[in-house]
């Protein structure tokens, strides 16, 4: 394995890390996260398979759950090779264009996650506010034309990190702080003047995470103003219900990614450990949570779910 030191000389190749201080146990930490990487995969598959197979689950609100399962599996792809391959084989080396091409296809999933879960919550409220129109609403053409938005905003919003990080000389000690590439983290080992990242990286943050969570706390506050005027307590709690597992989805998607950016840009040595936890909880925990809540907490694919397995 390649020394680390600092040289003047460019650094092609970057260290990953694993956990710091736990090195003998990383290929028992590999065991539950290759599990953790199987449901996650498998679960979001089934739930994609059966949403594709079954008319009664040809309604926008499913074909989102798909679109978010789809996100899923592509961050899960995105990030096994290294993860997987630092715990159990203790390869810890990454080339640069490697470790671009990686926190590419991160970033860019994420702010589909993101757009998915920004539409999911705009479905829920015309679905409650107004559901004789839901239906002619939310269309098939209009959704594949949403889908086709998310992913153009995606590649937008994430292309110029690489861009910009290709640009700089790294010449510091090459050691990242987690087993697979982030933009935050990559910034931080060159040698130039890194600021037109660091002002980007600010404005994407503001502009999609905090514009994104920010329209679904807005969304939610509808949503709840139309339930408090709806007469029946039984319809409320119906209404809510269904709330209840998108709920779940963005808390377990947008907690750790502000928490993961806020340490990155303000945190020190203390919190050098919880960043790491962070970092792999903001990657495994949405992907192996959104099919297990939306299989408990959706009666209809429940249903179909046990209709599969169960004679």
């Amino acid at each position: 394995m390649s020394a680390v030191n600092d040289t003047p000389s460019q650094v092609s190749v970057f260290l990953l890390t694993g956990i710091p201080g736990h090195e003998g146990a990383h290929l028992w930490i590999a065991i539950p996260f290759s599990f953790m990487y199987a449901i996650s995969i498998v679960g979001n598959a089934v739930i994609i398979y059966f949403i594709k197979t079954d008319p009664s689950l040809h309604e926008p609100m499913y074909i989102f759950l798909s679109m978010l399962a789809v996100t899923d599996i592509g961050i899960s792809i995105a990030t096994i090779p290294t993860i997987l391959g630092t715990f159990l084989f203790n390869y810890r080396e990454i080339s640069l264009n490697a470790c671009l091409a990686q926190l590419f296809f991160i970033h860019f999933l994420s702010k589909i996650e993101s757009s998915v879960l920004l539409t999911m919550a705009f479905d829920r409220f015309i679905a409650i506010r107004n559901p004789l129109r839901y239906a002619s609403i939310l269309t098939p053409l209009r959704i594949a034309k949403m889908g086709l938005v998310f992913v153009v905003r995606g590649v937008v919003i994430a292309f110029p990190f690489p861009l910009l990080l290709k640009r700089y000389q790294y010449c510091r000690a090459s050691v990242l702080s987690h087993c697979y590439c982030l933009n935050q983290d990559v910034m931080k080992l060159a040698c130039s003047d890194i600021r037109a990242s660091s002002i980007y990286g600010m404005f994407v943050a503001i502009s999609t995470v905090g514009l994104d969570s920010l329209l679904i706390f807005l969304s939610y506050v509808m949503i709840l103003k139309t339930v408090l005027g709806i007469a029946s307590r039984t319809e409320s709690l119906r209404a809510l219900n269904t709330c209840v597992s998108h709920l779940c989805a963005v808390l377990l998607f947008y907690v750790p990614d502000i928490g993961l950016a806020v340490i990155h840009r303000y945190g020190n040595s203390s919190t050098h450990l919880l960043k790491i936890l962070l970092g792999y909880v903001y990657l495994l925990v949405p992907p192996l949570m959104n099919p297990i809540v939306y299989s408990v907490k959706s009666k209809h694919i429940r249903a179909r779910i046990i209709k599969a397995f169960v004679k």
